[in-house]
């Protein structure tokens, strides 16, 4: 069924993330003292999406599995630096407790959030991107997302790494501009160019710029390693033995940055309510939480005239 308007996908631990660091616990607490700054964020940047993008559809997707095991067997380096002494990831004490509150929140009015076991949010929003029909806005801060722009479909990216208010909404020539790269080719970008955060260690000597250049001389990784092997293909004689040492990284790390789109998911419903689905509840979690108003203001946007 074609639709007009766009369906958003939301990488929720991106935006309650984003959330906890960006208010202060002190400015959001209940009448207990317990800290809601990432539900109450979170909430509000709903809230202001909706608005302003005028959706008819939303899934808010979850981590299942922040570092699935088949990405940690693939490149144990991956996201290794951010797993806590006693397992599992390391995450505020302060926000832990917060995460139930906002799916509670969204269950009472009724926007759907769905995780799959075995995969990380990226790899649900991925799913969802090519499932759902389009128009489709992927709602996140996570570069490796650009690889799901597509204008046919059409999937766009609303990159919020200033903040919703100030997000980046990206197609395919935002992607070019940005990095230099078709958003098809970004995962061969990113796993040439490395990335810290995610413990990707890239191909040492290897920045944008010049991965950019090899992907548009050569088409993307599969391209660039099989000119290695050809004595005629123009390598500098150092960039050669660059990646000719990075060879075992560069045969698993596409497949660790790629965001899988074959993820098991349930039925879902991701027509945006107009009203709450359990008013009463909502009120009362409104309450004792102290969440009146980012409550009000996104039941007030789902009110809104979205034709």
């Amino acid at each position: 069924m074609a639709h007009r308007q766009p369906i958003l996908l939301i990488d929720s631990p991106s935006l309650y993330f984003r959330a906890y660091f960006g208010i202060p616990e002190s400015a959001a607490k209940t009448g207990d003292g317990q800290p809601v700054n990432a539900v109450r964020g979170f909430l509000d940047m709903l809230a202001q999406l909706v608005r302003t993008r005028r959706p008819d559809r939303m899934i808010c997707a979850l981590d299942h599995d922040w570092r699935p095991a088949w990405r940690g067997e693939l490149l144990p380096s991956y996201k290794a630096h951010r797993v806590a002494p006693e397992g599992g990831e390391v995450v505020p004490d302060t926000l832990s407790p917060q995460v139930p509150m906002i799916l509670e929140v969204l269950d009472a009015l009724g926007i759907p959030a769905v995780g799959a076991d075995g995969y990380e949010a990226d790899d649900v929003l991925g799913t969802l991107a090519v499932t759902q029909p389009g128009p489709v806005e992927v709602v996140s801060g996570d570069r490796d997302l650009f690889q799901l722009v597509d204008d046919a479909h059409p999937v766009r990216l609303l990159y919020v790494g200033r903040g919703v208010a100030k997000l980046d909404d990206c197609d395919d020539a935002a992607v070019r501009t940005r990095y230099g790269v078709p958003a098809d080719r970004y995962a061969d970008f990113a796993a040439l160019r490395g990335d810290p955060s995610d413990g990707l260690p890239g191909v040492a000597g290897v920045g944008e710029k010049t991965a950019a250049r090899l992907i548009d001389r050569y088409g993307g990784l599969d391209g660039i390693l099989a000119a290695l092997d050809d004595p005629r293909s123009g390598f500098a004689p150092g960039l050669r033995a660059k990646l000719d040492a990075a060879r075992d990284y560069l045969a698993v790390a596409p497949k660790v940055v790629r965001v899988a789109t074959d993820v098991p998911l349930p039925e879902l419903d991701p027509a945006l309510p107009t009203s709450p689905a359990d008013p009463d509840r909502l009120l009362e979690l409104a309450q004792r939480w102290n969440l009146a108003g980012s409550c009000r203001r996104l039941v007030d946007a789902l009110a809104g005239d979205r034709s």
